[in-house]
Formats: structure tokens, sequence, C-alpha cells
């Protein structure tokens, strides 16, 4: 994990407040989300466009790597799912709870079968399943994702869901739009992939997928323009924050200390 650059603040060109970056906006609606992301870059892309993922949907991507990646993700579903639960506990209206449970049940069914079936056919032992060593970008995420919940309110969470959904989407769409018909269903039909590849891309690159992500990243765009300007700057890093743990992640299962 690359602690400098995951505590370091960034230097950027995109304006340091909304306030600026929607004044100096040419768009009719800027978007709070497109702000904190182009504030997250160049670690945005680091995380969008990094080897482990064209590897992935390459199918060359070490079956070892892949093994390791899965038990550390699935080391923090639990907390996933415990933090999606807040936020459904912390949205505003029903409208907005909906889509959050619906996701909910996706993670705990659909998603949790395909860890079960890949843990199998890549022969991960029960133990290492259910009881990993945790890597240190794991472990930070696991925190990251506590305080981000307990500590402050919808928009501190949505700080740390929508990157972590959004990025999953972006590499995923990208991935998939180099198969012979990016619009076949799935999304990874046309490549010679192991399921358990497929299915991963597949499930983050669906259209379903892609509107729950635009819809999630709405939800922040609705309360982040009317923040503060301390809870905006917190909002921020919590943004930035996750942007940098998804990359320390796909470095860490990857076998690079430092992503170039």
């Amino acid at each position: 994990m690359n602690d400098a650059r995951a505590g370091a603040e960034v230097e950027s060109d995109v304006p340091a407040t909304y306030e600026e970056y929607a004044a100096q906006s040419t768009r009719s609606d800027p978007r709070f989300t497109d702000w904190l992301r182009e504030r997250s870059e160049p670690t945005w892309t680091d995380a969008t466009e990094h080897p482990f993922t064209r590897e992935l949907g390459a199918g060359t991507l070490s079956e070892d790597a892949y093994a390791e990646y899965l038990v550390q993700d699935y080391a923090f579903v639990d907390d996933l799912v415990g933090t999606f639960g807040y936020a459904v506990g912390q949205a505003p209206d029903m409208a907005s709870k909906r889509p959050l449970v619906e996701f909910l049940d996706t993670i705990t069914d659909e998603e949790n079968d395909y860890f079960e079936r890949s843990f199998d056919a890549l022969e991960v032992p029960e133990s290492r399943r259910r009881d990993p060593k945790l890597a240190e970008p794991t472990a930070a995420f696991v925190d990251l994702l506590g305080r981000a919940a307990g500590e402050g309110g919808y928009a501190e969470t949505l700080a740390v869901l929508v990157p972590a959904e959004w990025i999953y989407e972006e590499w995923a769409t990208a991935v998939a739009a180099e198969y012979a018909d990016a619009n076949a269903d799935p999304p990874s039909a046309g490549a010679d992939l192991p399921f358990y590849y497929a299915e991963w891309i597949d499930l983050h690159a669906t259209p379903g997928f892609r509107e729950f992500v635009d819809w999630l990243r709405g939800e922040l765009d609705a309360v982040g323009p009317e923040l503060a300007p301390r809870r905006q700057a917190r909002v921020e890093r919590l943004f930035r924050r996750t942007v940098d743990l998804e990359v320390a992640f796909f470095d860490s299962v990857y076998g690079t200390d430092d992503h170039e």
C-alpha cells in the first residue's frame, strides 16, 4: 500500500470547493460527484485502468492472484452490507431506501453465490475463505466503512459507497467494451473466460448495475451541494481515501507495492 499517496493532500487544478467548480463549469448542471472524481485524479485513473482489471478482462490474470483478491474482497462483504444498511437508515425517504434495499439483496444473494462457486472452482480452502489474514488495504477499508457510517451522516456514507461502486462499474464497462459486442447480454459474451472472471465483469457491467451506480451518484449529487463547507471537505476526503484504497487493494493482490 502506498501510504504517501493515501495520506497526502492532492495538488490539483480542479477547484478545491464545489462552489468554485460549479461557477467555472460550462455545464448547465455540474454534478457534485464529477467534482469529487476530478479531485481524486490521477488516482481515479489508476484504479479504473489498473493492470489487475485489464488482465482479468483478458483472461491472463494469475488465478492465484485472483483467488487472493476474492478472499480479501469477501472479507469485507459483511462490513459493506452493514454500511449499505446504515445508508438505508439514513436515506431521507422510501424512494431512496428502496434501491439500497434491492442492492443489498443482490449482494447477499447473487453475489454471495458467485463467491462460493468461485472459491470452489479455485480450490480455496474453507479456513481461508472464512478467516483470512487481512491485507493492509483490506483492514483499512473495513475501518473506513465503519467510520463513514458510524461517525457521519448520509453524505459521508455515500462518499465511500459511491466511489467503491462507481470504480467497479467504470472498469468493468471498459473491459466489456473491448469484446466483439459491447451491447451483448451478458456483457462478457464473446470472451473466452472462466466463469469466475466473466461473471465478475458481468455483475458490474450490466445495465442494471450501471443504472444503480448513476442513481447512487444522484443521491450524493442531491445532498452534496447543500452541505456546509466543512462537511463538503470531509466528504471529499472520504471519497479520495476510498479511491486511494481501491488502488492499494488492487496493488496488494496483484503483487505490487506501488502502482506505477
